[in-house]
Protein backbone atom coordinates (compact mmCIF):
# COMPACT_ATOMS: atom_id res chain seq x y z
CA UNK A 1 0.00 0.00 0.00
CA UNK A 2 3.06 2.77 1.30
CA UNK A 3 4.15 1.56 -2.48
CA UNK A 4 1.31 2.95 -4.45
CA UNK A 5 0.62 5.66 -2.75
CA UNK A 6 4.47 6.88 -3.24
CA UNK A 7 4.14 6.03 -6.49
CA UNK A 8 0.74 8.14 -6.91
CA UNK A 9 2.51 11.13 -5.23
CA UNK A 10 5.21 10.79 -6.78
CA UNK A 11 3.17 11.91 -10.11
CA UNK A 12 2.54 15.88 -9.66
CA UNK A 13 -0.11 14.88 -12.52
CA UNK A 14 -2.23 12.63 -10.57
CA UNK A 15 -2.27 14.78 -7.27
CA UNK A 16 -3.12 17.57 -8.82
CA UNK A 17 -6.01 15.88 -10.93
CA UNK A 18 -7.22 14.48 -7.29
CA UNK A 19 -6.89 17.70 -5.69
CA UNK A 20 -9.06 19.23 -8.06
CA UNK A 21 -11.52 15.88 -7.86
CA UNK A 22 -11.73 16.70 -4.37
CA UNK A 23 -12.06 20.28 -4.87
CA UNK A 24 -15.34 19.57 -7.25
CA UNK A 25 -16.72 16.62 -4.67
CA UNK A 26 -16.64 18.70 -1.88
CA UNK A 27 -18.53 21.70 -4.21
CA UNK A 28 -20.83 19.20 -4.75
CA UNK A 29 -20.94 19.80 -8.70
CA UNK A 30 -22.65 17.70 -11.11
CA UNK A 31 -21.26 14.23 -12.26
CA UNK A 32 -20.45 15.49 -15.81
CA UNK A 33 -18.60 19.08 -14.36
CA UNK A 34 -16.38 16.71 -11.99
CA UNK A 35 -15.30 14.13 -14.61
CA UNK A 36 -14.58 17.17 -16.83
CA UNK A 37 -12.71 19.18 -14.39
CA UNK A 38 -10.81 16.40 -12.92
CA UNK A 39 -9.95 14.88 -16.51
CA UNK A 40 -9.21 18.38 -18.23
CA UNK A 41 -6.73 18.93 -15.33
CA UNK A 42 -4.45 15.65 -15.32
CA UNK A 43 -4.39 16.29 -19.44
CA UNK A 44 -3.38 19.69 -18.80
CA UNK A 45 -0.62 18.94 -16.22
CA UNK A 46 0.47 16.43 -18.67
CA UNK A 47 0.67 18.56 -22.03
CA UNK A 48 2.67 20.68 -19.51
CA UNK A 49 4.79 18.30 -18.43
CA UNK A 50 5.32 16.69 -22.26
CA UNK A 51 6.09 20.35 -23.32
CA UNK A 52 8.79 20.63 -20.38
CA UNK A 53 10.15 17.46 -21.19
CA UNK A 54 10.70 18.68 -24.80
CA UNK A 55 12.41 21.54 -23.36
CA UNK A 56 15.01 19.68 -21.07
CA UNK A 57 15.30 17.37 -24.51
CA UNK A 58 16.74 20.17 -26.47
CA UNK A 59 18.96 22.02 -23.76
CA UNK A 60 20.80 18.91 -22.98
CA UNK A 61 22.92 18.58 -26.35
CA UNK A 62 23.41 22.43 -25.61
CA UNK A 63 25.16 21.31 -22.33
CA UNK A 64 27.54 18.97 -23.78
CA UNK A 65 28.18 21.41 -26.66
CA UNK A 66 29.17 24.53 -23.81
CA UNK A 67 31.09 22.11 -22.12
CA UNK A 68 33.10 21.07 -25.04
CA UNK A 69 33.63 24.47 -26.43
CA UNK A 70 34.95 25.89 -23.93
CA UNK A 71 36.91 22.88 -22.27
CA UNK A 72 35.53 23.11 -19.17
CA UNK A 73 35.20 20.44 -16.66
CA UNK A 74 33.89 19.71 -13.12
CA UNK A 75 30.65 19.39 -10.80
CA UNK A 76 26.73 19.95 -13.38
CA UNK A 77 23.83 21.12 -10.93
CA UNK A 78 20.99 18.09 -12.21
CA UNK A 79 18.59 17.17 -9.88
CA UNK A 80 17.92 13.88 -11.82
CA UNK A 81 21.40 12.67 -11.62
CA UNK A 82 21.91 13.20 -8.08
CA UNK A 83 18.49 11.98 -6.86
CA UNK A 84 19.28 8.51 -9.00
CA UNK A 85 22.67 8.18 -6.43
CA UNK A 86 21.16 8.78 -3.69
CA UNK A 87 18.24 6.27 -3.61
CA UNK A 88 21.13 3.95 -3.69
CA UNK A 89 21.92 4.72 0.16
CA UNK A 90 18.69 6.70 0.84
CA UNK A 91 15.64 5.45 -1.18
CA UNK A 92 13.56 3.84 1.59
CA UNK A 93 14.35 7.02 4.09
CA UNK A 94 13.78 9.35 1.05
CA UNK A 95 10.51 8.22 -0.05
CA UNK A 96 9.10 8.29 4.16
CA UNK A 97 10.06 11.58 4.27
CA UNK A 98 8.12 12.71 1.11
CA UNK A 99 5.22 10.99 2.07
CA UNK A 100 4.69 11.71 5.43
CA UNK A 101 6.05 15.20 4.87
CA UNK A 102 3.27 16.27 2.30
CA UNK A 103 1.30 15.19 5.33
CA UNK A 104 2.93 17.96 7.54
CA UNK A 105 2.36 20.19 4.86
CA UNK A 106 -1.36 19.94 4.77
CA UNK A 107 -1.28 20.17 8.52
CA UNK A 108 0.84 23.36 8.60
CA UNK A 109 -1.35 24.66 5.99
CA UNK A 110 -4.88 23.73 8.08
CA UNK A 111 -3.38 25.52 11.56
CA UNK A 112 -1.18 28.73 10.61
CA UNK A 113 -1.51 31.49 8.28
CA UNK A 114 0.87 29.50 5.78
CA UNK A 115 -1.97 28.25 3.40
CA UNK A 116 0.24 27.26 0.51
CA UNK A 117 -0.57 22.90 -0.42
CA UNK A 118 2.62 21.84 -2.51
CA UNK A 119 1.31 19.74 -5.36
CA UNK A 120 4.76 19.58 -7.30
CA UNK A 121 5.38 16.06 -6.05
CA UNK A 122 8.70 15.47 -8.33
CA UNK A 123 10.60 18.45 -6.76
CA UNK A 124 9.17 17.69 -3.46
CA UNK A 125 10.46 13.82 -3.46
CA UNK A 126 13.94 15.34 -4.51
CA UNK A 127 14.33 17.50 -1.32
CA UNK A 128 12.99 14.81 0.78
CA UNK A 129 16.22 12.78 -0.71
CA UNK A 130 19.08 15.12 0.04
CA UNK A 131 17.29 15.83 3.30
CA UNK A 132 17.73 12.03 3.95
CA UNK A 133 21.48 12.71 2.80
CA UNK A 134 22.16 15.76 4.84
CA UNK A 135 20.38 13.70 8.41
CA UNK A 136 22.20 10.77 7.63
CA UNK A 137 25.37 11.95 7.41
CA UNK A 138 24.65 13.65 10.89
CA UNK A 139 24.14 10.50 12.28
CA UNK A 140 20.93 9.92 13.53
CA UNK A 141 19.06 6.55 12.56
CA UNK A 142 17.00 5.50 10.72
CA UNK A 143 13.68 6.26 12.55
CA UNK A 144 15.67 9.99 13.22
CA UNK A 145 16.36 10.57 9.70
CA UNK A 146 12.47 9.80 8.98
CA UNK A 147 11.09 11.69 11.95
CA UNK A 148 13.07 14.88 11.89
CA UNK A 149 13.19 14.71 7.99
CA UNK A 150 9.76 14.61 7.62
CA UNK A 151 9.19 17.84 9.86
CA UNK A 152 11.83 19.47 8.25
CA UNK A 153 10.49 18.94 4.66
CA UNK A 154 6.70 19.71 5.90
CA UNK A 155 8.41 23.23 6.93
CA UNK A 156 10.29 23.75 3.95
CA UNK A 157 7.62 22.84 1.57
CA UNK A 158 5.08 25.32 2.91
CA UNK A 159 7.64 28.45 3.32
CA UNK A 160 8.80 28.15 0.00
CA UNK A 161 5.99 29.21 -1.16
CA UNK A 162 5.44 31.99 0.70
CA UNK A 163 8.62 33.88 0.48
CA UNK A 164 7.51 33.94 -3.13
CA UNK A 165 4.00 34.78 -2.60
CA UNK A 166 4.32 38.86 -2.26
CA UNK A 167 5.80 38.66 -5.76
CA UNK A 168 3.29 36.26 -7.12
CA UNK A 169 0.91 38.58 -6.52
CA UNK A 170 2.12 41.46 -8.00
CA UNK A 171 2.53 38.96 -11.69
CA UNK A 172 -1.08 36.79 -11.08
CA UNK A 173 -3.04 39.82 -10.08
CA UNK A 174 -4.69 37.97 -7.04
CA UNK A 175 -3.45 35.60 -4.74
CA UNK A 176 -5.32 32.27 -6.12
CA UNK A 177 -1.84 30.62 -7.12
CA UNK A 178 1.64 30.26 -5.22
CA UNK A 179 4.95 28.93 -6.94
CA UNK A 180 6.12 25.68 -5.52
CA UNK A 181 9.65 24.78 -7.02
CA UNK A 182 12.54 24.18 -5.32
CA UNK A 183 14.44 27.29 -6.50
CA UNK A 184 11.62 29.72 -4.69
CA UNK A 185 14.49 31.17 -2.41
CA UNK A 186 16.16 32.25 -5.94
CA UNK A 187 13.09 33.46 -7.59
CA UNK A 188 12.43 35.33 -4.39
CA UNK A 189 15.83 36.75 -4.66
CA UNK A 190 15.15 37.92 -8.06
CA UNK A 191 11.98 39.75 -7.04
CA UNK A 192 14.31 41.52 -4.20
CA UNK A 193 16.68 42.56 -6.80
CA UNK A 194 14.25 44.00 -9.09
CA UNK A 195 12.53 45.86 -5.98
CA UNK A 196 15.86 47.54 -5.04
CA UNK A 197 17.16 48.35 -8.41
CA UNK A 198 13.86 49.73 -9.87
CA UNK A 199 14.77 53.57 -8.57
CA UNK A 200 12.38 56.07 -7.69
CA UNK A 201 12.27 57.67 -11.09
CA UNK A 202 10.22 56.67 -14.34
CA UNK A 203 9.76 52.79 -13.80
CA UNK A 204 11.42 50.54 -16.74
CA UNK A 205 8.71 49.29 -18.84
CA UNK A 206 7.47 45.56 -18.77
CA UNK A 207 9.60 43.46 -21.41
CA UNK A 208 5.95 42.67 -22.52
CA UNK A 209 5.59 46.08 -23.80
CA UNK A 210 8.49 45.73 -25.55
CA UNK A 211 8.28 47.74 -29.56
CA UNK A 212 9.59 46.20 -32.80
CA UNK A 213 9.88 48.64 -36.01
CA UNK A 214 6.90 47.68 -38.18
CA UNK A 215 9.07 45.47 -40.52
CA UNK A 216 10.07 43.78 -37.51
CA UNK A 217 6.40 43.03 -36.44
CA UNK A 218 7.31 39.17 -36.10
CA UNK A 219 9.55 39.57 -33.47
CA UNK A 220 6.06 39.98 -31.45
CA UNK A 221 5.10 36.44 -31.62
CA UNK A 222 6.51 34.88 -28.54
CA UNK A 223 7.49 31.29 -30.16
CA UNK A 224 8.83 33.57 -33.32
CA UNK A 225 11.63 35.36 -30.78
CA UNK A 226 12.11 32.29 -28.82
CA UNK A 227 13.04 30.25 -31.84
CA UNK A 228 15.02 33.02 -33.45
CA UNK A 229 16.93 33.55 -30.17
CA UNK A 230 17.88 30.07 -29.46
CA UNK A 231 18.70 29.39 -32.76
CA UNK A 232 21.42 32.16 -32.83
CA UNK A 233 22.82 30.94 -29.33
CA UNK A 234 22.72 27.18 -30.45
CA UNK A 235 24.67 28.23 -33.81
CA UNK A 236 27.04 30.40 -31.78
CA UNK A 237 27.74 27.42 -29.49
CA UNK A 238 28.20 24.47 -31.98
CA UNK A 239 30.39 26.94 -34.02
CA UNK A 240 32.77 26.92 -31.24
CA UNK A 241 32.41 22.84 -30.20
CA UNK A 242 33.11 21.68 -33.83
CA UNK A 243 31.01 19.99 -36.31
CA UNK A 244 33.00 16.97 -35.54
CA UNK A 245 32.06 16.92 -31.73
CA UNK A 246 28.21 17.46 -32.91
CA UNK A 247 27.94 15.45 -35.41
CA UNK A 248 30.16 11.99 -34.08
CA UNK A 249 28.55 12.86 -30.50
CA UNK A 250 25.31 14.28 -30.56
CA UNK A 251 23.54 14.42 -34.30
CA UNK A 252 24.63 10.77 -34.97
CA UNK A 253 25.71 12.35 -38.46
CA UNK A 254 22.99 14.58 -39.43
CA UNK A 255 25.15 18.16 -40.08
CA UNK A 256 25.38 19.90 -37.02
CA UNK A 257 24.27 23.65 -38.15
CA UNK A 258 20.84 21.75 -39.27
CA UNK A 259 20.68 19.69 -36.04
CA UNK A 260 20.97 22.73 -33.25
CA UNK A 261 18.83 25.04 -35.91
CA UNK A 262 16.29 22.37 -34.84
CA UNK A 263 16.77 21.79 -31.18
CA UNK A 264 16.24 25.64 -31.24
CA UNK A 265 13.29 25.12 -32.84
CA UNK A 266 12.33 22.37 -30.78
CA UNK A 267 12.96 23.98 -27.45
CA UNK A 268 10.34 27.11 -29.01
CA UNK A 269 7.97 24.05 -29.14
CA UNK A 270 8.60 22.94 -26.07
CA UNK A 271 8.06 26.53 -24.35
CA UNK A 272 4.52 26.82 -26.41
CA UNK A 273 3.18 23.64 -25.15
CA UNK A 274 4.11 24.42 -21.92
CA UNK A 275 2.19 27.57 -21.74
CA UNK A 276 -0.87 25.87 -23.63
CA UNK A 277 -0.97 23.15 -20.72
CA UNK A 278 -0.46 25.75 -17.81
CA UNK A 279 -3.94 27.65 -19.41
CA UNK A 280 -5.63 24.86 -18.92
CA UNK A 281 -4.10 23.83 -15.38
CA UNK A 282 -4.90 26.91 -14.08
CA UNK A 283 -8.46 27.27 -15.74
CA UNK A 284 -9.44 24.22 -13.76
CA UNK A 285 -7.61 23.92 -10.83
CA UNK A 286 -7.76 27.10 -9.23
CA UNK A 287 -11.92 26.86 -9.20
CA UNK A 288 -11.57 23.85 -8.10
CA UNK A 289 -9.04 24.51 -5.48
CA UNK A 290 -12.39 26.79 -4.00
CA UNK A 291 -13.68 23.63 -2.81
CA UNK A 292 -10.85 22.53 -0.19
CA UNK A 293 -10.38 25.77 0.73
CA UNK A 294 -14.19 26.57 1.56
CA UNK A 295 -14.04 22.78 3.11
CA UNK A 296 -11.04 21.17 4.18
CA UNK A 297 -7.85 23.67 4.80
CA UNK A 298 -9.87 27.18 4.78
CA UNK A 299 -7.81 29.56 1.94
CA UNK A 300 -5.97 26.87 1.19
CA UNK A 301 -3.47 28.13 -1.84
CA UNK A 302 -2.50 25.53 -4.39
CA UNK A 303 1.75 26.29 -4.92
CA UNK A 304 2.59 24.68 -8.58
CA UNK A 305 5.43 24.17 -10.62
CA UNK A 306 7.64 27.06 -12.24
CA UNK A 307 5.38 26.95 -15.81
CA UNK A 308 2.88 28.39 -13.64
CA UNK A 309 4.34 31.56 -14.08
CA UNK A 310 5.36 31.91 -17.90
CA UNK A 311 2.15 32.59 -19.50
CA UNK A 312 2.16 35.98 -17.65
CA UNK A 313 5.21 37.26 -19.42
CA UNK A 314 6.12 35.32 -22.04
CA UNK A 315 9.08 37.85 -22.95
CA UNK A 316 10.39 37.89 -19.85
CA UNK A 317 10.82 33.80 -19.60
CA UNK A 318 13.44 34.06 -22.62
CA UNK A 319 15.28 37.37 -20.77
CA UNK A 320 15.13 35.33 -17.56
CA UNK A 321 17.09 32.39 -19.10
CA UNK A 322 19.49 34.32 -21.00
CA UNK A 323 20.07 36.61 -17.81
CA UNK A 324 20.56 33.82 -15.29
CA UNK A 325 22.68 31.75 -18.08
CA UNK A 326 25.20 34.68 -17.89
CA UNK A 327 24.89 34.48 -14.34
CA UNK A 328 25.95 30.98 -14.21
CA UNK A 329 28.40 32.12 -16.51
CA UNK A 330 29.71 34.46 -14.45
CA UNK A 331 29.75 32.50 -11.19
CA UNK A 332 32.00 29.74 -13.24
CA UNK A 333 34.50 31.79 -14.25
CA UNK A 334 34.91 33.41 -10.71
CA UNK A 335 35.35 29.73 -9.52
CA UNK A 336 37.85 29.16 -12.33
CA UNK A 337 39.95 32.02 -11.45
CA UNK A 338 39.69 31.12 -7.42
CA UNK A 339 40.63 27.73 -8.05
CA UNK A 340 38.05 26.60 -5.84
CA UNK A 341 35.76 23.46 -7.52
CA UNK A 342 33.87 24.41 -10.55
CA UNK A 343 29.83 24.26 -10.74
CA UNK A 344 29.02 24.36 -14.56
CA UNK A 345 25.69 25.90 -15.55
CA UNK A 346 22.60 22.92 -15.22
CA UNK A 347 21.11 24.35 -18.58
CA UNK A 348 17.51 23.07 -16.97
CA UNK A 349 17.98 24.43 -13.79
CA UNK A 350 18.75 28.16 -15.55
CA UNK A 351 15.83 27.72 -17.94
CA UNK A 352 13.05 26.66 -15.34
CA UNK A 353 14.24 29.35 -12.41
CA UNK A 354 15.84 32.07 -14.31
CA UNK A 355 12.46 31.82 -16.58
CA UNK A 356 10.74 32.01 -12.85
CA UNK A 357 12.74 34.76 -11.99
CA UNK A 358 12.67 36.45 -15.15
CA UNK A 359 8.27 36.84 -14.54
CA UNK A 360 9.24 37.66 -10.84
CA UNK A 361 11.62 40.24 -11.93
CA UNK A 362 9.59 41.42 -14.91
CA UNK A 363 6.33 42.13 -12.39
CA UNK A 364 8.59 43.84 -9.60
CA UNK A 365 10.73 46.20 -11.39
CA UNK A 366 10.26 45.74 -15.33
CA UNK A 367 12.99 44.87 -17.73
CA UNK A 368 15.75 46.22 -15.56
CA UNK A 369 14.43 43.44 -12.88
CA UNK A 370 13.44 40.83 -14.99
CA UNK A 371 17.70 41.01 -16.05
CA UNK A 372 19.06 42.01 -12.67
CA UNK A 373 16.79 39.50 -10.66
CA UNK A 374 17.37 36.48 -13.05
CA UNK A 375 20.71 37.21 -13.15
CA UNK A 376 21.15 37.51 -9.15
CA UNK A 377 19.16 33.98 -9.59
CA UNK A 378 21.66 32.39 -11.87
CA UNK A 379 24.35 33.49 -9.45
CA UNK A 380 22.88 32.04 -6.64
CA UNK A 381 22.30 28.37 -8.39
CA UNK A 382 25.96 28.50 -9.14
CA UNK A 383 27.36 29.28 -5.76
CA UNK A 384 25.12 27.38 -3.76
CA UNK A 385 25.50 24.32 -4.91
CA UNK A 386 29.35 24.89 -4.47
CA UNK A 387 28.85 25.27 -0.67
CA UNK A 388 26.60 22.50 -0.30
CA UNK A 389 29.51 19.99 -1.94
CA UNK A 390 30.87 19.57 1.68
CA UNK A 391 27.68 19.10 3.94
CA UNK A 392 26.82 16.01 1.53
CA UNK A 393 29.67 13.61 2.57
CA UNK A 394 30.41 10.72 0.08
CA UNK A 395 27.57 12.31 -2.27
CA UNK A 396 29.22 15.16 -2.64
CA UNK A 397 32.47 13.64 -4.11
CA UNK A 398 30.36 13.12 -7.16
CA UNK A 399 30.47 14.82 -10.46
CA UNK A 400 26.75 15.99 -10.13
CA UNK A 401 24.86 17.92 -7.24
CA UNK A 402 21.31 19.26 -6.64
CA UNK A 403 20.79 22.92 -8.97
CA UNK A 404 18.05 24.87 -7.68
CA UNK A 405 18.30 27.28 -4.68
CA UNK A 406 16.16 25.63 -1.57
CA UNK A 407 18.48 23.19 -1.62
CA UNK A 408 21.31 24.97 -1.24
CA UNK A 409 19.52 26.65 1.85
CA UNK A 410 18.60 24.28 3.12
CA UNK A 411 20.92 21.86 3.11
CA UNK A 412 23.64 24.63 4.01
CA UNK A 413 21.98 25.65 6.82
CA UNK A 414 20.86 22.76 8.57
CA UNK A 415 24.53 20.97 7.59
CA UNK A 416 26.36 23.52 9.05
CA UNK A 417 23.81 23.07 12.25
CA UNK A 418 24.95 19.55 12.02
CA UNK A 419 28.92 20.27 12.04
CA UNK A 420 28.53 22.89 14.82
CA UNK A 421 26.54 21.21 17.07
CA UNK A 422 25.59 17.58 15.91
CA UNK A 423 22.45 16.05 15.72
CA UNK A 424 21.02 18.02 19.12
CA UNK A 425 21.42 21.14 17.15
CA UNK A 426 19.98 20.10 14.47
CA UNK A 427 16.27 19.19 16.49
CA UNK A 428 16.12 22.32 18.34
CA UNK A 429 16.75 24.07 14.65
CA UNK A 430 14.01 22.14 13.68
CA UNK A 431 11.40 22.56 16.28
CA UNK A 432 12.35 26.17 16.92
CA UNK A 433 11.45 26.19 13.30
CA UNK A 434 7.89 25.04 14.02
CA UNK A 435 7.49 27.34 17.02
CA UNK A 436 8.47 30.38 14.89
CA UNK A 437 5.91 29.27 11.93
CA UNK A 438 2.96 29.29 14.85
CA UNK A 439 4.60 32.20 16.78
CA UNK A 440 4.31 34.43 13.52
CA UNK A 441 0.61 33.20 13.00
CA UNK A 442 -1.02 34.06 16.78
CA UNK A 443 0.53 37.43 15.25
CA UNK A 444 -0.66 37.99 12.32
CA UNK A 445 -4.25 36.80 13.40
CA UNK A 446 -3.61 38.98 16.70
CA UNK A 447 -2.97 42.06 14.29
CA UNK A 448 -6.10 41.06 12.43
CA UNK A 449 -8.19 41.30 15.16
CA UNK A 450 -6.55 44.66 16.08
CA UNK A 451 -7.59 45.75 12.48
CA UNK A 452 -11.10 44.69 12.60
CA UNK A 453 -10.85 41.47 11.19
CA UNK A 454 -9.00 41.79 8.35
CA UNK A 455 -6.60 39.29 8.42
CA UNK A 456 -2.90 40.04 6.89
CA UNK A 457 -2.59 37.65 4.27
CA UNK A 458 -1.31 33.95 3.81
CA UNK A 459 1.97 35.31 4.29
CA UNK A 460 1.94 38.18 6.45
CA UNK A 461 1.06 40.62 3.57
CA UNK A 462 -1.91 40.48 1.70
CA UNK A 463 -2.96 37.32 1.39
CA UNK A 464 -6.02 35.26 1.81
CA UNK A 465 -7.65 38.30 3.27
CA UNK A 466 -7.63 39.59 -0.19
CA UNK A 467 -11.31 39.88 -0.80
CA UNK A 468 -11.53 40.91 -4.24
CA UNK A 469 -9.30 37.58 -4.58
CA UNK A 470 -11.38 35.40 -2.63
CA UNK A 471 -14.82 37.10 -4.77
CA UNK A 472 -13.46 36.13 -7.73
CA UNK A 473 -11.70 32.47 -7.42
CA UNK A 474 -11.46 31.81 -11.32
CA UNK A 475 -9.41 35.23 -11.96
CA UNK A 476 -5.89 33.81 -12.63
CA UNK A 477 -7.54 31.09 -15.04
CA UNK A 478 -9.18 33.33 -17.06
CA UNK A 479 -6.02 35.76 -16.75
CA UNK A 480 -4.16 32.96 -18.35
CA UNK A 481 -6.59 31.89 -20.21
CA UNK A 482 -6.79 35.95 -21.96
CA UNK A 483 -3.40 35.57 -22.25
Amino acid sequence: MLSVLLDVFRQPAIIVALISLVGLLLQRKAFSDVLKGTVRTLVGFLVLAAGAGVVVASLDPFGAMFQQAFNVQGVVPNNEAIVGQVLLDYGSAAALIFFFGFIVNVLLAATTHFKYIYLSGHVAFYMAAMIAVILGVAGFPVWGVVLWGALLQGLVTTLSPAIVQPFMRKVTGSNDVALGHTGGAGVALSGLVATLTRGKGTPSKSTEDITFPKGLGFLRDTTVIVALSMAVIYVIVALFAGASFVETELSDGQNYIVYVVMQAATFSAGVFVILAGVRVVLAEIVPAFKGISERLVKNAIPALDVPITFTFAPNAVLIGFLASFVGGIVGMSVMIFAGTAIVIPGVVAHFMTGAASGVIGNAAGGRRGAVLGAFANGLAITFLPLFLLPVLGDIGLSNSTFSDSDYGVVGILFGQISLAGGQIAVIVAILGSLVLVYASSLFVRARARRNGGRDGGADGDAGSGDAAAAADGTRVGQTASAR
